[in-house]
């Protein structure tokens, strides 16, 4: 059997979190029609992909060490079809990309496809800048809009942002030493389209189809509305000097933003500035001559990749509509008091528990044969002989006793 790797690194925002949500939970049916999706936990690939590119991540890189290469080594071991996924490794660089395909058999008879996905730019880059806003950024719109547009690329979030958005360049890293035939672009439908097409052409390049997988989503990574982002960076400006890292994902990302203001669907939506369109469409087009030219396989539509049109109404989110900022507010407060109520009755339980356990402590105290035993050690503790007879019984008992 032909040893192939299915290697799809990005672009985020393309639905990368939910075909990851729905390969880790079918790992069994995956299995049983001979492709691995090797992963113990739903995050192992994104830890795979932080030790592979030595990116810090919040505390994250000390987790993730001699994560790739266990990765690797078990898509070495398997005979068959293998897929690995993370959006992140699109800004791999050229060395860290050669690591990755030698790791993974390319050379030594491993068929290695690479798999990227990808969407316009018109609505890509609203949605990074929001990305960034629930990872904690305080960044107004505009001057994320400034920074990705200087030609110099000097700013850590233009660098980031062009690291894994550039389709010519990402392709020009991971592709460089694999046949056009085996570099699919997946594009993903315009707004508005069939909701299912995206999976359809996941599933026609992973090689899915007829295969009897649940496609209930358990983890997504939603989208806000201008209000909702423009709270969630105001609390970022106001909360992250005294909130730690570790509180704000639980808190401020999933409890707030994935899970409570993801559900206000009538906010206006994040857009591009009319006056962006322009340049974004000329990036467009070029990304979509090139890729032509290549002739790499295309899954879907090149045509996908140029953006809508300027929305009639543009809402900017750094100057949004006061009253639905607090409208939007008053659902996070909501969210924070149910969640405290529930994390308190918790706690009650948890006290209460903890309270038996104490009686009970103080019970086993009180019997007389305790009182014997306690004072029988402490005699023994008194000489030579009594702690070596002490050493004694605790090694028998150790090795002889079910409970210890």
């Amino acid at each position: 059997m032909t040893r192939r790797v299915l290697l799809h690194v990005g672009t985020p925002k393309t639905g990368t979190s939910y075909l990851q949500d729905v390969l880790f939970r079918n790992r069994r049916t995956l299995a049983s029609a001979g492709i691995l999706y090797p992963a113990d936990r739903f995050d192992a690939h994104f830890l795979a992909a932080l030790d592979l590119m030595r990116l810090p991540w919040g505390g994250l890189q000390s987790e993730a060490i001699g994560a790739w290469d266990r990765l690797a080594e078990q898509v070495r071991e398997h005979d068959g079809t293998t897929i690995i996924s993370h959006e992140i490794l699109a800004a791999a660089s050229r060395s860290q990309v050669g690591h990755a395909l030698e790791s993974l058999g390319h050379g030594s008879g491993t068929e290695v496809h690479l798999v990227l996905s990808v969407r316009d730019l018109v609505r890509q880059i609203p949605a990074e800048w929001q990305e960034n806003v629930k990872h904690r950024s305080s960044i107004s719109y505009a001057r994320f809009l400034e920074q990705i547009q200087d030609p110099e690329r000097g700013s850590r979030i233009a660098s980031w942002f062009w690291s894994v958005q550039e389709i010519p360049d990402i392709l020009n890293r991971w592709g460089h030493d694999l046949p056009p035939e085996r570099v699919h672009l997946v594009t993903v439908p315009p707004s508005g389209g069939d909701r299912v097409l995206l999976w359809k052409r996941f599933s026609q390049v992973l090689g899915l189809d007829g295969l009897d997988l649940d496609l209930e989503a358990e983890r997504v990574n939603p989208s806000l509305g201008v209000p909702e982002t423009a709270l969630i960076r105001r609390i970022n400006r106001s909360a992250n000097r005294v909130l730690a890292p570790a509180d704000y994902r639980p808190l401020v990302r999933e409890l707030l933003a994935h899970q409570t203001l993801s559900a206000r669907t009538r906010s206006p939506r994040l857009g591009l500035p009319p006056d962006v369109h322009p340049w974004a469409r000329e990036l467009e087009d070029a990304w979509i001559a090139e890729i032509r030219a290549r002739r790499y396989d295309v899954v879907g539509d090149l045509e996908d990749l140029r953006g809508g049109p300027p929305p009639a109404r543009w809402a900017d989110p750094d100057a949004p509509s006061e009253k639905q900022v607090a409208g939007a507010a008053v659902d996070a407060i909501k969210a924070l008091l149910l969640e405290n109520a529930r994390l308190q009755q918790e706690a009650g339980a948890l006290r209460g528990q903890l309270d038996e356990a104490h009686a009970a402590l103080e019970r086993s105290y009180l019997r007389p044969t305790y009182r014997l035993r306690e004072k029988a050690v402490r005699r023994l503790q008194t000489s030579a002989v009594g702690r070596q007879a002490l050493r004694v019984y605790r090694l028998a008992r150790g090795r002889n006793s079910r409970s210890a």
